[in-house]
């Protein structure tokens, strides 16, 4: 699906995503980019609905792509992106597994033929820089994971 294509142009999105870290791999999800037109690695996570939290938010779209239920914890990281003709702000929360089975799973949102997710796979932090992850600027907060209860969700650009 291309950018003229897709049905995320043209309007402001509010996307909540999962951060699922074990053991130094982080779960990752391969999809389809609309804005670079090409597949990229990134944290599972999708687009917020009207009168839901982005608690609730995080834990449908990680169910619905990943099959897994978790727990929410910290806001780690914001991002923004402009991108013409694409506007997303993304918030990224620390999570924790509390069940079900790995699985990629299905936008519903996409006819069939419109799926955007490829791939779910464990990541080593360490290699993070080695494969094409978006967004790049909560790369430096993955690669000091450790060190998390410090981050701050927003840096001023």
């Amino acid at each position: 699906m291309t950018a003229d294509e897709s049905i995320y142009r043209q309007e402001l999105r509010l996307r909540v995503c999962g951060l699922l870290v074990k053991d130094d791999h982080i779960l990752l999800a391969q999809i389809h980019s609309p804005v670079i037109d090409d597949l990229i690695w990134t944290p599972p996570g999708g687009g917020l609905q009207y009168g839901e939290t982005m608690v609730e938010g995080v834990k449908r779209e990680f169910l619905q792509e990943t099959n897994l239920q978790i727990t929410v914890h910290d806001l780690l990281h914001i991002n923004e992106l402009v991108q013409q003709p694409f506007h997303a702000v993304e918030f990224y929360f620390e999570v924790e597994k509390r069940g079900g089975e790995l699985k990629l799973g299905t936008d519903p949102e996409l006819g069939w033929n419109q799926q955007l997710m490829h791939d779910l796979q464990w990541v080593p932090l360490d290699d993070l820089d080695e494969i094409v992850f978006a967004p790049e600027n909560l790369l430096p907060k993955l690669l000091q994971w450790n060190q998390r209860s410090s981050f701050h969700p927003f840096k001023s650009p």
